[in-house]
């Protein structure tokens, strides 16, 4: 059911500088108003496994405006259909490549799917999203088929969740394994490929700290600054540093900034407001000034659940980068950040970012029945579009390794699925 609909005018927020058409006149678009049940993202079925239908949504990793057509946005999969195994994941569609979604909001409230970008190698060949091999980004992950086989690794796959679209054409993505930051071309070939690893000679690199990060719970978000000079990455929660055990400070994560021109870097804490939260998303209003999504891992129809985001500001915080090329980054009382509480830190002059509540998705929506708030479309300066990760509607399962996904593990009937949802912030 749509509602009265809100007439903007792009080229008055500031934040688009390409909102002309060709007779220069200023772009208008008129946003849908939709209701709190949100628009459907379009999909197709991949496959059927199991009694399980495995749908070519995935559209939830990430979201992004297009940088100069009014109206459309960019959304990411992330690196394929998969479930828990042993030691390791099941991937029941292979060869799946992550891919890059485009798509336009029609006035009627609908969702057009424009087309889709398969992420490739340097050589133009199709990545898959299974994991690394060692040296390359390995998380320690072992890839299984359906039927116990162990398939290869991918040199060049990934696991994406973050996405920044370049008024070039050209897209970074980020990911979960190495973490790897990539950049791609407009085709969705690789151009250059950012990690702690020393991939290759010359390759610009990030803190080696970041080989420290949580498997599956990587580099989940990428920004750029509106001047398009400087990345801004969020780890999805607290490193590994020394190790799980020691990181006592489960609500510490970090952010990195990665200067496009000169590849130097800097390093910011965030304080989640529970232990072992998600940081799934981050989008730049300013050079400072970011909103970051924050939440839970639980479904509205189990009990309360917390989707929150957060409007955040880097510049008065410190940058905790200590040395470039230490596994354990910067120390503070002999010990990795993480194995320091807030209070330590604090006592050590250490301030993480400025943050202020921007929206509460169960407030401003009534309900938000999705366990994975990910994607996060910046319309203009006071509308966000924001989409959940539907895991392409599979879920684990002991014994028939995979199954649908629904809106509760217990309780729910309805399919999740990729779902488009406009708020005030």
């Amino acid at each position: 059911m749509m509602k009265n609909i809100l007439l903007l005018t792009f080229c008055a927020v500031g934040l688009f500088s390409a909102c002309k058409n060709d007779n220069e006149e200023p772009v208008k678009f008129v946003v849908p108003e939709l209701s709190n049940a949100g628009a459907a993202i379009p999909y197709t079925v991949l496959s059927t496994e199991n009694n399980t239908s495995i749908r070519n949504g995935g559209f939830g990793s990430a979201a992004v405006a297009h940088p100069t057509h009014a109206g459309e946005f960019y959304a990411l999969t992330d690196r394929g259909p998969n479930a828990d195994a042993t030691g390791g994941k099941y991937f029941p569609v292979p060869d799946y490549t992550p891919r890059i979604g485009h798509f336009r909001l029609k006035s009627d409230g609908t969702i057009e799917k424009l087309g889709e970008i398969l992420l490739k190698d340097p050589s133009g060949k199709n990545i898959s999203g299974r994991p690394n091999p060692a040296g390359k980004g390995a998380t320690g992950e072992i890839p299984y088929d359906l039927n116990n086989n162990v398939l290869a690794y991918d040199d060049y796959g990934l696991d994406p969740e973050g996405l920044v679209a370049m008024k070039d054409g050209t897209f970074w993505v980020s990911d979960e394994y190495g973490p790897h930051i990539v950049h791609v071309a407009a085709d969705g070939k690789e151009i250059e490929r950012i990690s702690p690893l020393n991939l290759q000679t010359g390759n610009r690199k990030l803190p080696a700290v970041f080989e420290k990060r949580w498997a599956n719970r990587g580099m989940e978000g990428l920004a750029i600054t509106p001047n398009e000079k400087t990345l801004v990455g969020i780890m999805q929660s607290r490193l590994y540093n020394p190790s799980n055990a020691a990181a006592i400070n489960k609500t510490l994560t970090r952010l990195v900034t990665f200067d496009i021109a000169t590849g130097q870097t800097k390093q910011y804490l965030y304080r989640q407001e529970l232990n072992d939260n998600s940081n799934s998303e981050i989008t730049a209003l300013s050079s400072t000034a970011f909103l970051v999504v924050e939440r839970d891992q639980k479904f509205s129809a189990d009990g309360s659940v917390m989707k929150h985001i957060y409007k955040i500001d880097i510049s008065e915080a410190t940058d905790v980068s200590g040395d470039f090329n230490a596994i354990n980054g910067m120390l503070i009382n002999d010990k990795a950040l993480e194995a320091n509480t807030w209070e330590e830190l604090a006592a050590a002059n250490i301030k993480p970012v400025k943050k202020a509540l921007a929206v509460d998705l169960m407030s401003a929506l009534g309900n938000y029945p999705h366990d994975k708030l990910e994607g996060m479309w910046l319309i203009n300066q006071n509308t966000l579009g924001v989409i959940n990760d539907d895991d392409f509607a599979i879920w684990s399962d002991p014994t028939t390794k995979i199954k649908q996904k629904t809106l509760s593990p217990t309780k729910g009937t309805q399919v999740d699925g990729n779902t488009l949802y406009i708020v005030k912030f």
